[in-house]
């Protein structure tokens, strides 16, 4: 039965598709819809797309996906919602899309998980890393790959609750990410950690930070330590002035997604030391399986990976290996069959959790430093993320609608 997607849905209404739409298997390509902030968020996006270009060749070189090519149908959201929804639109109804991959930030990650719940689209999120994707705004459509908000701050806080400092202050951009981040990070600690105090929090608007001002009034606080969830060109201004005005010696900061190489490296000589951070040393030799990745990665574009290399790359194999094991493209089928799937990535083997979406995919955890001239993470290690979240039983006060 050879018959389009578009032409399934002529005659359905613009806004919800119908629940019993079944794909005709065919012989034609099979197309990912991709939606990400290329134009808002270069630094992280453009390695990203590079990640999954380089996954989507080797898939194809060797026979494709049940028998087909794959392919990648990308749109940029340019970091806004309203533009994720309209992309996402296109290329279910103009596109044939066989499901819907990617977003960047988390507000646009949860706008368009919000339009596949309502059109019934499988939507494999790559990027945003808040916990409401898989827990109180989870639904049955919605996957989620990286290591959350949650996970981060459980990572972090293994390492947090060993200092000396009593006494916290926060800095995070004012949208769903930092929020979260902020939020999990504050009571984990708490838990392990009764004896501890937040003094304050710093709210900057996302991409927008006065990080003179912002200094300052965290100064003024006097904090022990401090948590971090700036990234991007906003971590890049917190730092130069936090160096520059002297309100890093002496205190402690951990901070999220700070060791990521398209965040550390711009830094240069200017990046701190000793900060406890998350990320990817990609200057280090890891093994069998990041070795692999990052020869290929770099002799096919002539540069080291980042983190956005790894996640798009690994965005496609989370597709890829349960679409094989099931043998279906039917959205219902993808949407119950995608849990207790393992995948590979460049960071390892993980697992799709059947309870609520969530891929085991690990990141690593160490410290800042500079050498030569050059920001590096050191005295890492890897943290398997299937480790660090809560039990079933809290996923499931977490999750209402399982």
């Amino acid at each position: 039965m050879n018959v389009s997607r578009r032409q399934i849905l002529g005659g359905i209404g613009a806004s919800v598709f119908s629940p019993g739409i079944i794909r005709a298997q065919g012989t034609g390509p099979i197309r990912i819809g991709e939606i990400n902030s290329y134009s808002s968020a270069p630094a992280f996006t453009l390695p990203y797309r590079r990640g999954w270009q380089l996954a989507v060749e080797q898939v194809n070189a060797k026979g494709g996906l049940l028998g087909r090519e794959l392919q990648v149908v990308s749109r940029d959201d340019e970091g806004k919602p309203s533009v994720a929804i309209r992309a996402a639109e296109e290329l279910v109804r103009r596109n044939d899309v066989d499901l819907l991959a990617g977003a960047y930030l988390s507000n646009v990650g949860l706008a368009i998980s919000d339009f596949a719940r309502q059109n019934r689209v499988l939507f494999v999120a790559s990027e945003p890393l808040t916990d409401a994707l898989v827990w109180e705004r989870g639904h049955r459509y919605c996957y989620r790959l990286r290591p959350s908000t949650y996970m981060l701050a459980a990572m972090l806080v293994e390492e947090a609750a060993q200092l000396k400092a009593t006494r916290w202050a926060t800095i995070a951009p004012n949208y769903e990410y930092g929020q979260s981040a902020v939020r999990w990070f504050m009571q984990l600690l708490r838990q392990r950690r009764p004896d501890v105090a937040f003094v304050g929090s710093q709210w900057p608007p996302l991409a927008a930070i006065d990080a003179g001002v912002v200094v300052n009034a965290l100064a003024q606080q006097n904090p022990e330590a401090i948590l971090n969830i700036t990234f991007g060109p906003d971590l890049t201004k917190f730092v130069r002035q936090g160096k520059d005005r002297g309100l890093f010696e002496g205190r402690d900061v951990v901070s999220f997604t700070t060791g990521e190489p398209e965040y550390l490296h711009p830094l240069g000589e200017d990046a701190p030391t000793g900060w406890i951070v998350t990320g990817y040393p990609v200057t280090e030799i890891l093994d069998r399986a990041n070795s692999s990745f990052a020869s290929a990665y770099s002799s096919r574009y002539g540069e080291a990976p980042t983190m956005g290399s790894v996640v798009g790359h690994a965005m496609i194999s989370s597709i890829v290996a349960p679409i094989e094991r099931l043998g279906s493209l039917d959205t219902e089928t993808m949407a119950d069959g995608f849990g207790n799937v393992s995948f590979d990535t460049p960071f390892g083997p993980a697992i799709w959790r059947s309870i609520d979406h969530q891929s085991t995919m690990g990141t690593f955890v160490g410290r800042t430093a500079v050498r030569g001239n050059k920001a590096v993470m050191v005295d890492w290690k890897y943290r398997d993320g299937g480790s660090v979240l809560p039990p079933d039983a809290e996923v499931r006060k977490l999750r209402p609608a399982i």
